[in-house]
């Protein structure tokens, strides 16, 4: 599905559905944004199987770099708190991306509409 928030064309991603785990997962879905004129995916937490968010698996910077490289941006919406209490590289991953314009970790909708609208 895709909405129109703050002027930015998102892809919201449904929460059920198959874990996302592969590059070619990412892939995927770039391509089902530029099929639909999104600029942001917004992919729920729950959608990623947990090696994801294992910053020694690779999964995460090789999946996110992708969006990098064809100018998307990914929202992963919901909470991942328990990976941050697990690892203080990944806080610190969600930290500094989050301060960026490519990747962002957002608690829920309402927090990504709003980032979306500062930006």
């Amino acid at each position: 599905m895709t909405t129109d928030d703050a002027g930015t064309t998102v892809l919201r991603i449904p929460a059920t559905g198959p874990a996302l785990a592969t590059p070619q997962d990412a892939l995927d879905l770039i391509g089902q944004a530029w099929g639909s004129g999104a600029t942001t995916i917004a992919v729920p937490a729950s959608r990623f199987d947990s090696t994801f968010f294992d910053l020694r698996s690779g999964l995460l910077g090789e999946v996110t770099q992708k969006f990098v490289n064809y100018r998307l941006r990914l929202a992963i919406v919901g909470d991942v708190s328990v990976f941050t209490t697990m690892s203080h590289a990944f806080g610190d991953y969600v930290r500094e991306t989050n301060a960026g314009p490519h990747v962002w970790f957002v608690a829920d909708d309402a927090e990504l509409d709003a980032k979306l609208a500062a930006a």
